[in-house]
């Protein structure tokens, strides 16, 4: 064939790990004791669903309790009301001492205090009430329960009850070494690979078993930092999962496509040997003679290896039979039978070519 220059897009592949794009963990937000789980676990739930209800009769109680004490307050202030109301005037005319107009006018402060004090009593015992009632936050896939019915459950570490993940959307999440990012940035900065304004990737997503997900997704997050621990940086794709065939915690293979290298030249694999040392391929010379030419080789392009260094455009290559071709051999030149590039089988000039 004869190797030619074109520009051609390149696909990066990375191994990935989903991941819910929200994920919250159901906790008690008041202490006592768990009267029914209202979810079938690992079941979808939607925002608002109950998923438990604890006992309320104890917060019912306290509320209660909460409302009587404001009700004694707010009677102490009418009636600390009504007493300034009568000592203003008498003052005024000095029928009282000042003192005492000071005492009515204290008295009517405190009690005003005292009720805006169990006016949040009442409020904090009815948010304890409404804690009881355990709600999801969003629309997700929820866990097992972690506590059962009958289990006195307290606020903090202790007080997980289950967790509800969002499936739609989807975050895929990938890593790049140090080595790869300089390495895309040498090509870059050498006009060898040119990626698209802002990064702006479309990733496709491979199961293991080979299965293409529909929906693809864009790169939304770069870590502005490398993990100390793995010398990598994490780079986050989103894509939407409707149907939920994504879940989290899965392993699959991110495609980031987007990339192009600028006038490329890509043969078959099968053009392609390997030596003791390097790549090489077979040059066909102006005497249609066979020269062996060391090759930098890059990455796959379907069937085809991107050739990074060793050839140029207008060069001919040996494709078919290159195994057996030595240098400075005959070599039997075949034309395809279909419209295309020259192919070049190399065979002994006997007959022994295909």
């Amino acid at each position: 064939m004869t190797v030619t220059a074109r520009d051609t897009p390149v696909t990066l592949e990375f191994v990935a790990q989903t991941q819910s794009s929200r994920e919250v963990e159901i906790r008690a937000r008041v202490a006592g004791f768990l009267d029914r789980r209202l979810y079938t676990e690992g079941d979808v739930v939607k925002a608002g669903q109950i998923l438990f209800q604890m006992d309320r009769k104890p917060f019912e109680a306290a509320l209660a309790s909460a409302q009587g004490q404001m009700a004694q307050q707010q009677a102490r202030w009418e009636v600390a009301k009504a007493t300034l109301a009568r000592v203003r005037p008498l003052a005024a005319q000095n029928a009282v001492s000042k003192m005492d107009l000071d005492n009515a006018v204290g008295a009517e402060r405190e009690s005003k205090a005292a009720v805006l004090a169990t006016e949040g009593l009442v409020r904090t015992a009815q948010l304890n009430l409404s804690y009881t009632t355990i709600t999801s936050p969003l629309n997700g896939l929820s866990s097992d329960a972690r506590k059962q019915e009958g289990s006195y459950v307290t606020p903090g570490e202790s007080g997980l009850l289950t967790s509800v993940s969002q499936m739609d959307p989807m975050y895929v999440n990938f890593s790049l070494s140090e080595n790869e990012t300089l390495k895309y940035r040498n090509e870059i900065a050498a006009g060898r690979l040119i990626f698209p304004p802002r990064s702006d990737f479309i990733v496709e997503i491979v199961l293991a078993d080979g299965t293409v997900v529909p929906e693809r997704g864009k790169v939304s997050f770069l870590a502005p930092s490398y993990s100390q621990e793995t010398g990598t940086f994490l780079v986050r794709a989103v894509l939407a999962n409707p149907k939920g065939l994504l879940r989290p915690g899965q392993f699959v293979r991110a495609l980031a496509k987007g990339a192009t290298r600028p006038n490329a030249i890509l043969v078959p694999q099968k053009a392609v040997l390997e030596g003791a040392k390097s790549h090489f391929v077979w040059v066909v010379n102006t005497e249609n003679k066979p020269e062996q030419r060391v090759v930098e080789v890059g990455e796959w392009q379907g069937e085809d290896w991107i050739i990074s260094k060793g050839l140029r455009a207008g060069e001919r290559i040996v494709v078919d039979g290159a195994l057996r071709v030595t240098s400075g051999g005959a070599l039997k030149i075949v034309e395809p039978p279909a419209a295309g590039a020259n192919s070049i089988e190399a065979g002994a000039t006997s007959g022994n070519s295909p």
